[in-house]
């Protein structure tokens, strides 16, 4: 944190894991009291966190542990409303988002397929875009598209061009990395066989890496992403530096699923390509451990930090 504005954490799903995991992260992070404000309730937190944090009030119904409810997603959207409207004020420096939960959002009316499009409605200014970047310390990886089904994803020329754009600017001004070196995913196995398996890396994608490498961006060509993720693998196992500064997926699985075998506990769901970061754990609500008490803070402990680096 390194102006003097706070950053806002909000509360995420009350039935879920959200407040007990930022109530360990903050009690050992032990950051300075005027540095972080939360959005949520003050009855869900221990006395501890409420008597040296603030709080944005947004009233909790009942917590039903574990239960999707309309109340619960109205929460959740209220708190992440509220710091949006701080952030377009220029109140605080960054927002960390705990789990939500997206059915609980749909049935309290609010049908956004995530919190990165919530973000996107409130905060994006002309022609911007949120983005989604997984960071786990220098492996990083970009989503092209996020929640879509599977039978629904279309990359395109346009797509890869405009959100690669907004990485590399990302890249360079949040992470001050002067000449990213970025890897592509094909969105075929065996990036299509010269389209014996598919059309799209001829089409769209390979036309996209030639636009962007004659703009002067340091991009790969589409790579198998089952030979790709294996660089990253090798690198952590070896404690080496990644040999990519970010790792650009096709569509949702293909880039979770390593950097969540791999990194799961210091893996951070980022939102760029606004006016102001987001991040998150990268986990979600854990219904099934809620009100138990043993939930594993790492990563929210690891969102939190992250703004200790900007």
């Amino acid at each position: 944190m390194k102006n003097n504005l706070p950053i806002i954490i909000t509360t995420g799903d009350y039935n879920g894991i959200g407040p007990e995991i930022i109530t360990k992260a903050l009690e050992k992070l032990s950051l300075p009291e005027d540095k972080i404000l939360i959005a949520g309730d003050e009855k869900l937190y221990p006395a501890e966190i409420t008597s040296k944090h603030k709080f944005i009030h947004i009233p909790a119904g009942k917590v039903q542990y574990g239960q999707e409810t309309k109340e619960s997603g109205e929460f959740s959207f209220q708190c992440l409303k509220e710091a949006c409207l701080l952030a377009k004020e220029k109140k605080i420096s960054g927002i960390v988002t705990a789990p939500v939960s997206k059915n609980a959002l749909h049935i309290s009316g609010h049908n956004f397929s995530g919190q990165t499009e919530i973000l996107e409605l409130f905060l994006a200014n002309e022609e911007q875009k949120a983005e989604m970047l997984f960071v786990a310390n220098d492996f990083r990886v970009l989503l092209l598209t996020r929640h879509v089904a599977l039978k629904d994803i279309k990359i395109t020329k346009d797509m890869i061009i405009e959100k690669t754009s907004r990485l590399y600017d990302s890249l360079q001004r949040n992470f001050h990395i002067q000449k990213p070196k970025l890897a592509l995913c094909s969105l075929n196995p065996h990036a299509g066989e010269n389209g014996i398996l598919g059309a799209e890396e001829i089409k769209e994608i390979q036309p996209a890496v030639n636009h962007l490498k004659n703009a002067g961006i340091d991009i790969t060509d589409p790579m198998p992403a089952d030979t790709l993720f294996i660089k990253a693998a090798q690198a952590i196992r070896q404690k080496k530096e990644q040999p990519f500064d970010c790792y650009i997926a096709c569509y949702h699985d293909q880039g979770l699923i390593p950097i969540k075998l791999l990194e799961m506990n210091n893996a951070v769901n980022m939102t760029i390509g606004l006016d102001i970061i987001r991040t998150s754990p990268a986990h979600g609500t854990a219904y099934d451990i809620a009100g138990q008490n043993t939930a594993d803070s790492s990563s929210m402990e690891a969102a939190i930090k992250h703004f200790l680096l900007f």
